[in-house]
């Protein structure tokens, strides 16, 4: 699931970078099904690995990929993101310092919050996460609707000129 994570970010071609995207979520499906989560599984691959990706699909198609293809990042860029690249793994490495070691186990995990099922997920999902879930698609609906916008602004500007009447003069 690293792996599949990080080509996510290293390949340049999007429509690659979107399938090791799917390829993720399968994966994460399956470490729902070995944490005997059966239905948070099938609800993973229907929902994020089947109609996200396919909305993600589409928004990679309506981009004009010729535009950023000619874009060659700088030192720059190469040099910030390796800054936070370090920054994020020094946060990761300390976060994990404070973690005990080895005192946890599935033995003495805290108790599920009551998800067990189709119904008691759906009503945690609508009573106590409603806000989140809310927010979540609201997201989704501006970056779609900003994307679509971006997208139509660089057609019109992309248009050749109209050809002219009058047939070029002889010499």
């Amino acid at each position: 699931m690293i792996g599949t994570g990080l080509l996510v970010i290293v390949n340049r071609n999007p429509v690659a970078s979107a399938l090791c995207l799917v390829a993720s979520f399968v994966f994460m499906a399956g470490l729902f099904v070995l944490l005997n989560a059966f239905f948070l599984a099938v609800i993973q691959i229907l929902v994020y690995a089947g109609a996200v990706m396919v909305l993600f699909l589409f928004i990679i198609m309506l981009l004009d990929l010729k535009a950023t293809a000619d874009r060659r990042p700088n030192l720059f860029s190469y040099l910030f993101g390796g800054v936070v690249a370090v920054a994020l793994m020094a946060l990761f490495v300390q976060v994990l310092g404070y973690l005990p070691a080895g005192e946890m186990n599935a033995a003495n995990l805290p108790a599920a919050d009551g998800a067990y099922d189709a119904r008691s997920l759906g009503e945690l999902l609508f009573t106590k996460h409603l806000l989140p879930f809310l927010a979540t698609g609201v997201l989704l609906l501006a970056a779609t609707a900003g994307v679509v916008l971006l997208s139509k602004r660089g057609l019109g500007s992309d248009s050749t000129p109209p050809e002219t009447s009058n047939p070029p003069a002889a010499p």
